[in-house]
C-alpha cells in the first residue's frame, strides 16, 4: 500500500454472518478441514501494538468470545463430539474467528490515516445484490476504471438469475441472489441465530446488520 509505484486499491467484501453461517452449514463436511485451519490460525492473528478499543470494550469482547468455539481440547486431540455434530462445532468456531478478524479490520479502517482510506473501501454483499449496477460503478470509480456495458450486463445476469439453488450454495452460476440474502431466516434455528449474533454482534453493528 505504501509502494509509490503501485496504484493498489483494496476492496473488502462483507456478508451478513448469519447468511455466511447458513451457507457454510450446507457444505459442512466439505469445509471441515478449512474450518480447522481457521481455528488454528486464531493465535497467529492476535493483534500487536496498541489496542484499538478501550479496556471496557476489550472486556466485553472476552465475555462474548468462545460462544461458537468447539469444546476445549478438540484441536489438541481431546475427546471429539458425535460425528454428526463434529463439523458444526468446527464451522461455528471458524465463524467466530472470521468475525473477530472482520472486527479488527473494521476498527483499523476507522482509525486509518487519510492515505490509507483513499485506497480502501468496503462492500456489503447485500448492497451488491440489491443494486448491482450502482455498486459496480462505485467500485470501478474507486479503482479509476470505466464500466463497460458488457460488464454491467454480466453482473446483473449473475445476480438476477431464474432461481436460487439453496442446496448448492457455492455453485458459481447465474441465480436470483436476492433470495440468498434472507435464506438464513428459514434455515437457521433460533438458537443458531442467537449464537451468531452474540459472537459476531460488534462486527455486525459496525456493518449495520
Amino acid at each position: 500500500l505504501r509502494e509509490p509505484g503501485l496504484n493498489l486499491r483494496v476492496v473488502q467484501l462483507f456478508r451478513d454472518p448469519r447468511a455466511v453461517h447458513n451457507s457454510r452449514l450446507k457444505a459442512r463436511q466439505a469445509l471441515l478441514r478449512e474450518s480447522i485451519q481457521v481455528l488454528r490460525s486464531r493465535h497467529r492473528a492476535e493483534p500487536r501494538g496498541p489496542p484499538l478499543r478501550s479496556p471496557q470494550q476489550q472486556q466485553q469482547q472476552q465475555q462474548q468470545q468462545h460462544l461458537l468455539l468447539p469444546p476445549p481440547g478438540l484441536l489438541a486431540g481431546g475427546r471429539a463430539p458425535q460425528p454428526q455434530h463434529r463439523a458444526e462445532f468446527f464451522l461455528g468456531g471458524a465463524l467466530e474467528v472470521i468475525c473477530q478478524a472482520w472486527l479488527r479490520d473494521l476498527l483499523l479502517a476507522r482509525r486509518a490515516p487519510a492515505w490509507l482510506r483513499r485506497r480502501y473501501t468496503q462492500l456489503r454483499y447485500e448492497d451488491l445484490v440489491r443494486e448491482p449496477r450502482a455498486q459496480l460503478r462505485r467500485l470501478l470509480r474507486f479503482a479509476g476504471l470505466s464500466a463497460p456495458p458488457a460488464l454491467e450486463a454480466f453482473v446483473v445476469n449473475m445476480t438476477r438469475g431464474a432461481a436460487y439453488s439453496s442446496d448448492r450454495p457455492f455453485l458459481i452460476s447465474a441465480r436470483d441472489a436476492r433470495e440468498a440474502v434472507h435464506a438464513w431466516r428459514e434455515r437457521l434455528s433460533r438458537q443458531q441465530v442467537r449464537q451468531v449474533e452474540a459472537a459476531c454482534g460488534e462486527a455486525m453493528s459496525l456493518l449495520a446488520y
